[in-house]
């Protein structure tokens, strides 16, 4: 079988399905409010979730929409999103394969469309967001969590290569400017932008991906022979732990 980066992501996340089923970082947060808050009041919706990985922003949207569609490229991963909504009780939730970059849908069958945290793992972030619009009906919503590059390149550089150490599935974390012009391409307004900031306790973040112990080797020393900038925009602490950049963006599809 060949090395696509659809086969790394599936080897990579497939048998690590149940851990992000139950992390805390992915089980929570104000990111998932917000995307809640966005939710309320389309009681007749159809939603899809683009990159469900452990499905927490296809469980928050059950309640608040007509019927829920989590995708993801590993089937894994969609088995466990299916068993975990079950013990739930969620009953409008469905769940389908395929990348973003072929969603296996019709043309603007969804009202609303939302991806958490699965953006850097894209091959092409570009034709996944023309799938997402072509999905989507006229002046469906859009809604967009995940992971930021601050954009100066020593920032960049250092972010990318310690992504990449832990997951050889990650893409990139693009910065802001790139996000906004990508979504103006794909045919996207964006109507709402934020900044967040993560805490990321390194171990538990190394141990979710089962990141091997040379790779955390390889981590630990980009992090201590860092330069001060680096060390003060991540504020990297003794045990590795360091903060994140992340993007919220609400769009519409023009």
């Amino acid at each position: 079988m060949a090395n696509t980066l659809e086969t790394l992501a599936a080897e990579q996340f497939g048998p690590r399905a149940q851990a992000y089923v139950t992390s805390a970082v992915h089980a929570s947060g104000p990111d998932l409010d917000w995307i809640e808050t966005h939710l309320r009041g389309h009681g007749a919706a159809e939603f899809l979730d683009v990159g469900c990985g452990g499905g927490h922003v296809a469980y928050r949207a059950a309640p608040h929409v007509h019927l829920v569609t989590a995708c993801d490229p590993s089937a894994d991963m969609l088995r466990v999103v299916g068993a975990t909504a079950a013990e739930r009780n969620i009953t409008n939730l469905r769940t389908a394969r395929g990348p973003a970059e072929r969603l296996p849908f019709d043309d603007t069958c969804f009202d609303i469309a939302a991806t958490r945290f699965s953006a850097h793992h894209w091959a092409d972030l570009d034709a996944g967001l023309r799938e997402v619009a072509r999905v989507l009906k006229p002046n469906g919503l859009f809604l967009v969590v995940d992971a930021a590059s601050p954009g100066k390149p020593l920032l960049d550089t250092h972010l990318q290569a310690v992504e990449v150490l832990r997951d050889p599935s990650h893409v990139r974390n693009y910065t802001c400017a790139e996000w906004m012009a990508a979504l103006g391409r794909a045919g996207f307004a964006v109507g709402e932008m934020r900044a967040a900031r993560v805490k990321i306790a390194f171990a538990v973040w190394a141990e979710r991906m089962q990141t091997p112990e040379i790779a955390v080797a390889a981590i630990r020393r980009l992090q201590r022979h860092a330069a001060d900038e680096v060390h003060n925009h991540f504020s990297i602490e003794a045990d590795g732990s360091f903060l994140l950049d992340c993007v919220w963006f609400a769009a519409t599809k023009c």
